[in-house]
């Protein structure tokens, strides 16, 4: 089955968000920059979690993990820093 862009965006936003109590309770978030046209998920980790040693932790065992299972077409995640622009 292939999916949309807007659809893995869905996916993607709704992963975040059942993650977001347990980054949250830590002092960090985080939010979708971008998918890019190969299937990597961008993140920019916010808060706590931008200085955070576990965050890679979070971002392969956490995010990556969960997406692949739900959307295969997701080959893994990769934080950001620095960007201004996110997609919702």
């Amino acid at each position: 089955m292939t999916r949309t862009k807007a659809e893995l965006i869905e996916i993607v936003n709704q992963s975040i968000e059942q993650l977001r109590p347990f980054l949250n309770a830590d002092g960090g978030d985080m939010e979708l920059h971008e998918i890019t046209i190969e299937g990597v998920v961008k993140v920019k980790l916010l808060g706590a979690c931008s200085s955070c040693t576990m965050s890679m932790m979070t971002l392969k065992a956490g995010l990556e993990e969960a997406l692949k299972k739900v959307a295969p077409e997701i080959i893994g995640v990769e934080s950001v820093e620095n960007v201004e622009t996110t997609i919702n």
